[in-house]
């Protein structure tokens, strides 16, 4: 008896340790995702909820790399939408053409994203805020008119269409169970992964100099922080989760078009940030959720949506403007206002059961 008690506080001070790891809560976020995939395959959930929980999971990627710049480098962009439709059409046309592998066409990619985060970041050495934002959105409209002109790469007005792929010499074709579920686990993956790189930047020394930037160039400067290393990193970092995005993207819808890369994609992710929190990773993907799977999963079903789709996005900027009133660091705060509250409720009904219990004295 005594072995077997020994045995059981052994496992729980193991558990205990394993649940206080900081990577703990991500690893268990994307174990419920892959939960939803099981219950799917026994005919437990809806398709419609396995697509709103995977492009919830694409569009957070995407918009951990957003946060990297806005909300904690503090620099404007408007051209999201435009790298993520590059990293969609990348995937199409190099694994999908031209039949490269997932690993030089995620290299390539890689190579493209630091091109691109390179030439903007030089660009806001010299131009800051509303500006930033303006050239930012110039680039990401010069993305779009590209995909439509140069349709070698892009397929044009019509389009990019990926309907197989070959990993670990296995080919996966639509159609196929085998494909949605692979491309299922791949975006599980890639979202656990960029929430673990997400935090490790944050809590890096990294994070604090985006943020001391944020806060002041010049007292960042005074500190020996060199804004040209940290505006050129903080934009590739975006733009290297923003192109990871849309090579998710098209593997999971099979097709990318390019007049769907605009400047409402761009707002919508801004508007998940913000939603959110703009410098926490549960926030961010609680704020995509709003914005993207809330249209997707219930407001597309209700008759009155249906009849005026218009009003979605009033829903939207609805919203929006009552986080930024209200709560301006996002929902996130307002569920850690709650949970603190919560909390000393609780220990006060403890405290009074207690004297109630063994008649302890105020």
């Amino acid at each position: 008896m005594d072995r077997v008690m020994r045995g059981i506080n052994r496992f729980l001070r193991e558990f205990k340790a394993i649940v206080k790891h900081p990577y703990f809560g991500y690893v268990f976020f994307g174990m419920m995702f892959l939960i939803l995939l099981l219950l799917r395959n026994q005919g437990m959930v809806t398709i419609s909820v396995i697509n709103t929980a995977v492009i919830v999971m694409i569009y957070t990627v995407i918009s951990l790399g957003f946060s990297l710049l806005l909300g904690f480098g503090g620099l404007a962009s408007l051209g999201t939408a435009g790298f993520v439709g590059f990293g969609s059409f990348l995937m199409g046309y190099l694994h999908g053409v031209k039949d490269y592998s997932l690993g030089v066409t995620l290299l390539l990619s890689l190579c493209v994203a630091l091109a691109i985060g390179l030439i903007v970041g030089f660009i806001s050495l010299r131009i800051e805020g509303m500006y930033l934002a303006i050239i930012t959105l110039g680039l990401g409209e010069i993305l779009r008119q590209f995909f439509i002109s140069y349709d070698i790469f892009t397929g044009g007005f019509s389009g990019r269409s990926f309907r197989e792929f070959t990993i670990f010499g296995i080919n996966f074709v639509s159609g196929d169970g085998r494909y949605f579920n692979m491309v299922y686990i791949i975006v599980v993956i890639m979202f656990v992964l960029a929430m673990i790189a997400t935090i490790n930047i944050i809590k890096s020394p990294t994070g604090r100099a985006l943020l001391a930037m944020k806060n002041s160039d010049s007292a960042a400067q005074s500190m020996g922080i060199s804004l040209i290393k940290y505006r050129l990193l903080a934009f590739i970092l975006s733009t290297v989760f923003a192109l990871l995005g849309g090579m998710l993207y098209i593997m999971h819808t099979k097709y990318s078009y390019a007049p769907q890369w605009n400047l409402s994609f761009s707002l919508e992710i801004l508007a998940a940030v913000i939603v959110g929190g703009a410098q926490s990773i549960f926030g961010i993907a609680i704020g995509v959720f709003l914005i993207f799977g809330l249209k997707i999963s219930v407001l597309n079903y209700i008759p009155f949506f249906q009849e005026n789709p218009a009003l979605i996005v009033i829903f939207n900027g609805a919203l929006i403007i009552l986080v930024v009133m209200f709560y301006p660091g996002g929902l996130i705060r307002l569920l850690q206002t709650l949970k603190y509250i919560v909390v000393k409720r609780f220990g006060q009904l403890k405290q009074k059961w207690r004297r109630y219990r063994y008649g302890e004295d105020d």
